[in-house]
């Protein structure tokens, strides 16, 4: 008779084993963890009273947020019929028709470049009345003057000088505090890729510093943006606006020449063509000045409606108004989460131990 168990029962048998050593080893476990409820208990109140300390003392982080609407013309389109007419006097209108220096979400990348957080840095603040530089606001409520207590060098620091005059020190703190800012402080997006709304947010544990950062970087960018935009047209109008005095200077001599020759001869004999050579190579001179005067103003005005079609368009929606969004840890929350904290490493603590304590039978 075979009694041989079939391998398929075998495997099942061997999986029914299995599953009941490891129920009986969660029970052991659990009795174990049972018998020292009163050290997770004790842990876990320890924890909830750290907690509790951490949600106490720790600062609260406040959020300033600015948002705005940017809205660019086209560049193109309806210029496009001047620029042809501009183009026959030598007059570049600039823009009808290039795509300009920045396109798209590029102005967000402003926001994070160094030379304007830098900028706005070494902008005067209001603080409770008090005029002050950003950056020295900034040293203040981070402590660094105490952290630099031990470096003289660091200790005579000062950034109200010009920025000319900056020396390696300068550089040095001006581009850690510039990074930090960029890491920790400024952020900058757009809720809505969809939309023109930009939202420029600085969290800070200073209320103040978070309001006036915000403020002056935004006035900053925006400001830095229009007139990169329209620097070349407002070049070309400049250029043009010369011009076109200049010609009516000319002009207007030419229109003093000619009354000077008919005065010279008022009544010159009609059989004396001579006489009137004079008064008539005026009368020619300002005819043509006139003619030249016209092209220029007409193109004067071209460029005029160019420069208001390149400038865009930085309407602020909301700006940050005291008092600020304030991010703090709940006192519930600190003693929960430090009690859980606790509470789970000294199960994990007493699960290794008892591991290791049989690793070693």
């Amino acid at each position: 008779m075979n009694t041989t168990v079939n391998k398929p029962d075998r495997q099942a048998q061997d999986d029914e084993i299995s599953l009941k050593e490891l129920i009986l080893k969660l029970k052991e476990w659990y009795r174990y963890l049972l018998s020292r409820w009163r050290v997770i208990v004790l842990a876990g109140a320890i924890g909830g009273l750290l907690g509790f300390l951490y949600a106490y003392l720790k600062k609260p982080v406040y959020t300033a947020e600015c948002t705005f609407v940017l809205e660019e013309q086209g560049n193109g389109g309806g210029l496009g019929q001047y620029a042809g007419i501009a183009s026959m006097v030598g007059i570049d209108l600039g823009g009808a028709g290039s795509s300009g220096i920045f396109q798209g979400d590029n102005i967000i990348e402003l926001y994070k470049s160094r030379s304007m957080i830098q900028k706005t840095l070494l902008s005067k603040g209001n603080f409770n009345d008090k005029q002050g530089l950003l950056i020295n606001r900034y040293i203040e409520a981070n402590g660094l003057k105490q952290e630099w207590a031990e470096k003289r060098e660091l200790m005579e620091i000062s950034f109200d000088i010009p920025k000319d005059q900056f020396n390696l020190q300068n550089d040095s703190v001006m581009g850690i505090i510039v990074n930090d800012i960029k890491k920790n402080y400024l952020t900058v997006s757009k809720p809505d890729k969809k939309l023109s709304i930009i939202s420029v947010k600085v969290k800070s544990k200073d209320e103040l510093f978070a309001k006036e950062f915000t403020d002056k970087i935004v006035e900053n960018v925006n400001d830095f943006y229009i007139q990169t935009k329209t620097k070349r047209s407002l070049e070309n109008l400049q250029i043009l606006q010369k011009q076109a005095d200049s010609v009516r200077h000319v002009l207007n001599l030419s229109i003093g020449g000619a009354a000077a020759a008919i005065d010279a001869n008022p009544n010159a004999n009609a059989a004396m063509q001579i006489l009137r050579a004079p008064s008539q190579r005026r009368q020619v001179d300002v005819q043509a000045s006139s003619a030249v005067y016209g092209e220029v103003v007409k193109n004067l005005e071209i460029a005029k409606i160019s420069l208001r079609k390149e400038t865009p368009l930085i309407q602020v929606v909301d700006r940050a108004v005291l008092p600020l969004e304030k991010d703090r840890t709940g006192k519930a929350k600190g003693i929960a989460l430090g009690g859980f904290l606790f509470s789970f490493l000294t199960v994990i603590g007493f699960l290794f131990n008892k591991a290791y304590r049989k690793i070693l039978e």
